[in-house]
């Protein structure tokens, strides 16, 4: 017989093979459903593992898709290292995309290219503006910031509608609910010609250096990671706990925004319903996927990009619903959070009790 056993301390080792362990059993999940549905499981996993980076152009695609997703997890992974459950990236996301174009569409034929930080600048403050709610009411009410930041979505969902539907409705647009096409000044610097990848990626790259160090090398993180492990010796040893509070979610919030604008004046060009992609919900499994470490966060963002691309090729290819991205980022979160169990705890071989059939 097997048992689980408790570990004297969790297994390093198993904190890194649990996320290997789970995309393999997500493979081969994907395999039994792909089956199940009548479609070849080796077409399957193609479109999913293989077409996102079978060319230079499919790999600026994933670029473009991992961006954000990167960005977003960046901040959050702060928040969760400090024991604060912000769920609301993506209200946070979609309020930096709104403050972002409301800028871009301050643009004209002669402005200059400095709009270009102008926009990113807006998207930032507009983030951490929509966390800082998150924060002011959890630090004066005590409210948890899982539920508020959450139903904040919500509301910055119905905010990007107003404007879409009203006072930024493009008049020439044929009554669709969104705003004129930003111009050629405002959008974001691209890496090379004929990729949609812009510096987004440099700016998602750079993030990740820059999170290892200030969680690693300074005493501003280290205090923000006590005060999440232990906020008793946090506040023995002179932490402020609601000084971490506020710098994580801002942090958070700040990150979330500026993928939004990243995104609103990159690929997208204008603001449109469509602008909430779930990004803000899956940078959270991309997190955890990547141990909330720097490194682990870049490689988890391309998996979890290659996950979007290949649910759309799935449709377009395969005839299968695009909300297969969905069930397979559903498959692979449960899969880890199985296998996670390994952390804390060893499968031991019992003898079986006498009598026992």
């Amino acid at each position: 017989m097997l048992r689980l056993e408790l570990r004297p301390s969790p297994s390093r080792t198993w904190a890194w093979l649990s996320p290997v362990l789970a995309l393999a059993i997500t493979v081969v999940l994907g395999v039994a459903l792909f089956s199940l549905m009548g479609k070849d499981p080796v077409k399957g996993l193609g479109v999913f593992f293989w077409e996102p980076i079978k060319s230079a152009y499919a790999l600026g695609e994933l670029g473009v898709k991992a961006t954000p997703l990167l960005i977003i997890a960046l901040g959050l992974a702060v928040c969760f290292r400090s024991n604060i459950w912000n769920i609301g990236a993506e209200g946070q996301y979609i309020i930096g995309a709104i403050c972002a174009g409301g800028i871009a569409l301050l643009a004209d034929k002669d402005t200059g290219r400095w709009i270009v930080l102008a926009i990113l600048v807006a998207g930032v403050l507009g983030g951490m503006l929509w966390a800082g709610i998150t924060a002011l009411l959890r630090d004066r009410f005590n409210a948890g910031e899982i539920l508020v930041s959450l139903m904040l979505v919500y509301v910055a969902v119905q905010v990007l509608n107003y404007f879409v539907f009203g006072p930024w409705k493009d008049p020439a647009g044929y009554n669709f609910p969104q705003t004129r096409t930003f111009e050629a000044v405002t959008r974001i610097p691209r890496l090379m010609a004929g990729s949609r990848v812009g510096i987004g990626a440099l700016i998602g790259l750079a993030g990740a250096a820059l999170l290892w160090l200030y969680l690693f090398r300074t005493r501003s993180g280290f205090a923000l990671q006590v005060g999440g492990l232990a906020p008793a010796a946090a506040r023995y040893a002179g932490f402020s706990s609601r000084r971490a509070l506020w710098t994580a979610l801002l942090i958070s919030g700040g990150a979330a925004g500026l993928a939004g604008a990243l995104e609103v004046a990159g690929p997208v060009g204008q603001l449109t319903p469509f602008v909430p992609a779930g990004y803000g919900f899956a940078a959270i499994i991309v997190a955890f996927v990547g141990r909330l470490h720097p490194l682990g966060m870049v490689l988890a963002a391309i998996l979890m990009s290659m996950f979007y691309i290949g649910g759309e090729l799935a449709q377009s290819r395969l005839g299968l619903p695009k909300s297969l991205t969905d069930v397979f980022q559903g498959l692979l979160l449960f899969s880890l959070m199985a296998c996670d169990t390994l952390v804390n705890y060893r499968l031991r071989r019992t003898a079986r009790p006498q009598g026992a059939r």
